[in-house]
């Protein structure tokens, strides 16, 4: 009975421990603190909150100033002050930056668009442009997964948004997009 009631207990904490909740989204914001020692950043969003989230080897910058000599360091040459989208995964109280974008001058292209289409399977976009195109965007990952679930509700009437992209080979390469007000 004793061997029955230790089973059942250690079956108990492990099922609670397996409770951690996995999270994915995007955190947009500022950089405010880089912490090399730590390998950590704190973005600070909008609305005043402060996130702090982990460097790993696999992190990705995208356009990032001095991407070869950037691409040496930990934080591929991002500092304070810089305008962000961090793609990133958390477990527990943990969050690891898994892909950030920069924003802003010296970062990742804008446009202004309407979303007439959004096919997450096959990763891409159609959007119409202000003067009124109809363009294709290919969609990283991160955008298909993350960025703009509450655009790609709202395609059937149209959403306003904006996207933030790069170009590659002649294609338009989306890597986070928001929507608009």
């Amino acid at each position: 009975m004793k061997r029955v009631s230790l089973l059942l207990s250690l079956a108990v904490f492990c099922w609670q421990a397996q409770a951690v909740e996995r999270r994915q989204g995007v955190i947009e914001g500022t950089i405010t603190k880089i912490d090399s020692g730590a390998k950590t950043i704190v973005v600070k969003t909008a609305d005043g909150a402060e996130h702090t989230l982990h460097f790993v080897k696999r992190t990705a910058v995208h356009a990032a100033e001095g991407t070869e000599a950037g691409a040496k360091d930990t934080f591929h040459g991002l500092k304070e002050g810089t305008q962000v989208a961090v793609h990133y995964t958390g477990k527990g109280t943990e969050d690891t930056a898994e892909e950030v974008d920069r924003l802003g001058k010296d970062g990742l292209k804008a446009s202004e668009v309407t979303v007439t289409k959004i096919d997450r399977g096959a990763k891409t976009m159609v959007v119409k442009t202000a003067n009124g195109t109809e363009e294709t965007y290919k969609l990283t990952d991160s955008a298909a997964r993350d960025a703009g679930k509450d655009v790609s509700q709202g395609t059937e009437k149209g959403a306003k948004a904006t996207v933030y992209y790069t170009e590659e080979g002649g294609r338009k390469i989306a890597h986070f997009f928001k929507k608009g007000l």
